[in-house]
């Protein structure tokens, strides 16, 4: 048995420069885990709270109240602690905060500080993270399927399109090295796509194109557009996947797109997004409406949930429970995993397997402020959980997480890619099917 010697936490800076919080978790023989917290932008207002000090200094963003959390009383609970008990150091670290949503403590202090933990004990074992994941976990390790932004958009570019992520999945290929081929000459096609019209404005926080469209339906367009320029036919091996992110255009079931300038009702936008999925080939789709909009979901649900992926975010941020509930009342088919929404490895993990034990999706995520931590890769990986949500196809801290899943190929093998099996339950899959 290895026990945790000490646990210290810094300051250290994510992909858009404001402060974070990286932790270091050491044993007693030596050996230790460092995990770092990302930051999210687009925010579900049930999920874990980042505690910031506020004020004027750095942007209100200093994170020196989440260092003493770590520092303080979450070391003190820690030391003496079996590492590889990691649902149990979880469990410690929830002890010390009453507050439903890591307030007292800052989700961003747990966060990093689970992770750690669990960096801490794959190190003692020497054992690569995935391994250990699938090992204490009982889980068959996989490659997952990427979801890659190529347009960025809502909070993640300054609202200059209503509709956060454009995202491209490439569920034809048949290795993880060839969607990475496929996803750089449609990412690149888009770009001289846009630049020849004149609608780039730059670079979105995840790495993907801002766009200066005229309409959110242009960007689909785009999209598409891209794809063939790329020498791919659009729903044969690649297909599109959509993050309409509502809450944070829509509230009390009224939804405003700026960019079109357009107010409707949730039955206008569910119809709005069914005529996409008509004329698109859209096999995934995140938070369709807003997560206050709980009928609005089910009826989306009840009308498009044989035809494509559709995970709740916001609606469900990484919560066992409110995924059952989902389930329950028929809304969603498939759940984003976020372990800084949960807070900890162990509550992230619950609801991994809540939504496998109802037969749904589970796509591991990163968030708009992320960093050179590849923890999400091994997470993915090792949980085999078909799917992994990064950002775009540019900037380090996306491309460290793709290429740790490159690496990791070295290990598994080309064969342990998932390709399309994450999608056979959407139209992509039945047409595969009729196929063969």
């Amino acid at each position: 048995m290895s026990i945790i010697s000490s646990v210290k936490g810094r300051r250290v800076w994510d992909s858009r420069g404001h402060p974070t919080v990286e932790v270091d978790v050491i044993l007693n023989n030596g050996a230790f885990g460092r995990a770092i917290a990302p930051a999210g932008a687009s925010r579900g207002t049930r999920e874990a709270i980042d505690l910031r000090d506020g004020g004027n200094a750095l942007r209100g963003k200093d994170v020196s109240q989440a260092l003493q959390s770590v520092n303080g009383p979450i070391a003190k609970a820690l030391v003496g602690r079996d590492v590889s008990d990691q649902a149990g150091a979880d469990a410690a670290m929830l002890a010390l905060d009453p507050s439903p949503l890591k307030e007292t403590l800052g989700g961003n202090a747990t966060v990093a500080t689970s992770l750690a933990v669990l960096h801490a004990a794959a190190s003692d074992v020497q054992k690569p993270l995935w391994q250990h994941v699938s090992d204490h976990y009982s889980t068959k390790p996989s490659l997952p399927l990427p979801e890659i932004q190529i347009f960025g958009g809502g909070a993640h570019a300054g609202r200059r399109v209503d509709i956060q992520d454009f995202m491209i999945m490439v569920p034809g290929a048949s290795t993880f090295n060839e969607v990475m081929e496929i996803t750089n000459e449609v990412y690149f096609a888009a770009g001289d796509i846009m630049a020849r019209k004149g609608k780039l404005a730059g670079v979105a926080d995840e790495g993907g194109w801002w766009p200066m469209f005229d309409s959110n339906e242009e960007a689909l367009e785009t999209l598409v557009a891209a794809i063939e320029k790329a020498g791919e036919k659009p729903g044969e091996r690649v297909v599109i996947s959509l993050d309409i992110a509502a809450s944070e255009f829509g509230k009390n079931g009224t939804y405003r797109l700026a960019l079109d300038d357009r107010s409707m009702d949730s039955a206008a936008l569910i119809d709005m997004l069914g005529g996409w999925l008509d004329a698109y080939p859209i096999a995934s789709i995140e938070d369709p409406v807003g997560e206050d909009d709980v009928q609005g979901m089910v009826e989306f649900t009840r009308r498009f949930g044989e035809q494509v992926q559709i995970i709740g975010d916001d609606y469900l941020v990484t919560n066992a429970d409110l995924v059952k509930e989902a389930a329950h009342v028929g809304a969603c088919n498939a759940v984003l995993v976020k372990v800084n929404q949960a807070g900890t490895v162990s509550e992230s993990i619950d609801t991994f397997k809540a939504a496998t034990a109802q037969g749904w999706g589970a796509v591991v995520s990163a968030r708009s402020g992320e960093t050179e931590d590849t923890s999400i890769s091994h997470l993915s990986t090792g949980l085999g959980g078909g799917q992994l949500k990064v950002g775009s196809f540019t900037r380090s801290e996306r491309m460290v997480k793709w290429n740790e899943c490159l690496r990791i190929q070295d290990v598994l093998g080309e064969q342990s890619f998932v390709g399309g099996a994450p999608l056979a339950n959407t139209w992509w899959g039945n047409t595969q099917k009729e196929k063969s």
